[in-house]
């Protein structure tokens, strides 16, 4: 809720604006040669911001005409006047630049809020662009002087810098958590975790049908538990993703992340298990002398097109585990059905190397991890989860669509035909669409 001086304040920009861009005849600044030259010589930019100086001061001055009349000039009808000059200050490229403002009174005494002086105060970008800034590697501490353009320049101090970071990656962890998913056409969902300092951050990541990335929201807790899976789906359900439309969804191996999703999907989630967690899982039990022969026989068989030809050379491995090891069997036989959803879908080669995994997720999480290890003590849940947030949106800056993207056609067009009730499409060669 606004307070009455923050009312005040806005009409009277409001009223500025509004007189200015009725205004039929230019603006016109006067500079001295000498002044001009004086600038030059310190760079073409130390004259452009010279003269932006100017132009705010001049502006403020035919404001305050406007609202006293001219000088020297008696008014029966004037309800304020001038009051002298005062110091102020502008912001320019997020710095704080002092300046003379001029100042006016009604005839009751009360100050009259120049609308022109309160804009130029105003730098909706700033918070972005320190946001930006910072976690591209520069630090509170150094900011000030990377981007001092005015010897004279305040209000970038090491403080002032943090305090305007929390401030902006705030608003972009509510950017984040708010975001609309009901107008996304996704083909494919994949939800994974990062775990540091202690707690984890489950994320949800979408594909679009047009095979861009974009992050779709995330949680914090303990651990990949029941609790945390089921209140990050709750969360999307609630922002629009429908969960009764039939997609892919890839997941790591947390039994909590595959139960949350059924819980809401039911049959319409195919439900296609990370191959990268399932085979370290596997050769985490295995001693080290049988771990390169059963990881080349694993990658060979998911690597095959068909379905049969992979679930076959699967079963002959797992025989064979049995011999090595029963325990590394059991985990190999343990949903491994779910890590050839994309093998029964018939998706084609190129599209199937984006999505036998969760990688693409957990490369915005490399991203995440890379500017959180700048931190060096963190203070509260809020911080790590504001972080976490800006580090995620930060990497979908940089997202590229996914490879084999041209393929997705073909992938939607199997999921529509299993929604539909049609049979699974099983091919040996897939044809590129689009």
């Amino acid at each position: 809720m606004e307070r009455p001086y923050q009312i005040e304040d806005r009409r009277a920009m409001q009223r500025f604006e509004t007189a200015l861009g009725s205004r039929q005849e230019a603006v016109q600044l006067v500079l001295p040669a000498v002044e001009i030259v004086t600038a030059m010589r310190a760079g073409v930019g130390e004259l452009i911001r010279r003269a932006g100086l100017e132009l705010m001061c001049l502006l403020m001055e035919q404001e305050v005409e406007e609202l006293v009349g001219k000088r020297s000039v008696p008014s029966k009808e004037r309800t304020a006047y001038r009051w002298g000059k005062d110091d102020g200050w502008c912001r320019i490229d997020g710095q704080k630049v002092p300046l003379k403002r001029p100042r006016a009174r009604q005839v009751d005494g009360k100050e009259v809020q120049l609308g022109s002086y309160l804009c130029f105060q105003q730098d909706p970008q700033l918070g972005s662009k320190l946001w930006r800034e910072v976690l591209r590697g520069l630090s509170t501490r150094n900011y000030g002087r990377t981007v001092r353009r005015f010897a004279e320049a305040y209000g970038i101090e090491k403080s002032a810098v943090s305090e305007h970071f929390i401030e902006a990656s705030r608003r972009k962890l509510r950017e984040l958590l708010e975001r609309d998913l009901s107008r996304l056409e996704l083909c494919a969902v994949m939800l994974d975790g990062i775990s540091f300092d202690g707690e984890t951050f489950v994320v949800a990541l979408g594909i679009g049908q047009d095979g861009r990335k974009t992050v779709l929201g995330l949680r914090q807790g303990a651990s990949e538990n029941a609790a945390v899976a089921d209140e990050l789906c709750a969360d999307l359900e609630r922002r629009g993703l429908d969960f009764q439309q039939a997609r892919l969804w890839v997941l790591d191996g947390a039994k909590a992340l595959a139960a949350a999703v059924r819980k809401r999907a039911g049959q319409a989630a195919l439900i296609q298990r990370c191959q990268l967690h399932k085979r370290r899982n596997v050769l985490g039990h295995l001693p080290n002398q049988h771990q390169p022969f059963i990881e080349q026989k694993l990658i060979a068989a998911w690597a095959m097109s068909s379905y049969e030809e992979a679930r076959k050379a699967l079963d002959s491995v797992r025989l064979e585990l049995e011999r090595i090891n029963p325990s590394a069997a059991r985990s190999l036989a343990e949903g491994l059905e779910e890590t050839l959803t994309i093998h029964r879908l018939g998706v084609p080669a190129a599209l199937r190397k984006t999505l036998f995994s969760t990688n693409p997720i957990e490369s915005a999480l490399s991203v995440v991890e890379d500017k959180c290890r700048r931190v060096k003590k963190w203070q509260g849940g809020d911080m790590k989860l504001r972080w976490v947030a800006s580090g995620l949106l930060f990497a979908e800056e940089q997202f590229r669509r996914v490879k084999g993207y041209r393929d997705i056609p073909q992938l939607v067009a199997a999921i529509q035909a299993l929604a539909t009730g049609g049979k699974l499409p099983v091919v040996a060669a897939a044809r590129r669409v689009g």
